[in-house]
């Protein structure tokens, strides 16, 4: 073989290859995946901890927790809060006393001194950046998320959305809708309320998303208990265990992550 043709055959061949490497990629908006699903658990409960944080570990997954200052998981378990947080979790605000607006229908448990209605717009907002200090004083990060309590916006007949706006790289609603990529408003983000819905019925909403190639949030309260709004551990864990099965199409990771994609 002469030396022509020996340059001819080495370059078919790297250029074979090239064709292979660029086949293999993963494509798609969300990090080169298809869709994206972030994972989110509201107020600091101990099921979370005890049961949410091994699964989603087993799986190499890493989910948002939005925690309050005053929930008491959170005070008495301080060191495990700032061990996932260091392992890749996120600890997102939620204020410091979980305050919802109590004049409201269907709002009767909401105790006098936890009344948004009864709250200024500036101890709302307060509250809120003195929520940051106390996550950063836990994990040291400066960046994270929001995640409104009860999905309420309004104080004093003002939304403090906009003021707050700057302090977040994203902030999580209550609303339930299919985000797409460049389409969506970062502090207003949709998320799908998990309650009494078995494993198939998760994964039905991951399927939905998956076609259509957005991103879906999910909104856990109560996994195996301790919260009204609750679904089984078992439905929780078929749910990551699909999401595990297909990461090569589906990202999982923290809302503050995925933000870096809106």
């Amino acid at each position: 073989m002469n030396k022509f043709s020996t340059i001819f055959l080495v370059s078919l061949v790297l250029g074979a290859m090239g064709c292979h490497a660029q086949t293999d990629q993963k494509e798609g908006p969300w990090n080169n995946h298809k869709a994206a699903v972030v994972l989110t658990y509201d107020d600091a409960l101990n099921v979370h901890l005890d049961n949410v944080v091994p699964a989603l570990d087993a799986a190499g997954m890493k989910g948002t927790f939005y925690v309050p200052g005053n929930a008491l998981p959170l005070v008495e378990r301080m060191d495990e809060w700032r061990t996932i947080a260091q392992n890749g979790h996120e600890l997102g605000n939620h204020t410091l006393f979980h305050p919802c607006d109590g004049s409201l229908p269907g709002r009767d448990w909401i105790q006098p001194d936890q009344d948004l209605s009864k709250y200024s717009f500036s101890r709302m907002t307060e509250e809120i950046r003195v929520g940051n200090a106390f996550l950063k004083a836990i994990d040291g990060k400066d960046q994270r998320t929001f995640a409104y309590t009860c999905g309420d916006k309004i104080v004093q007949d003002s939304s403090f959305v906009k003021a707050i706006s700057g302090w977040f790289t994203a902030a999580r609603d209550v609303v339930f809708r299919i985000e797409h990529q460049g389409e969506l408003n970062p502090m207003e983000v949709g998320s799908f309320v998990a309650m009494n819905q078995t494993g198939d019925e998760l994964i039905a909403q991951v399927e939905r998303v998956r076609k259509e190639g957005g991103l879906l949030v999910f909104l856990f309260h109560g996994v195996g208990g301790e919260h009204n709004m609750n679904v089984s551990r078992e439905a929780h864990n078929q749910l990551v265990e699909y999401l595990q099965t297909h990461e090569d199409e589906i990202w999982v990771a923290p809302l503050v992550e995925v933000a870096q994609f809106f």
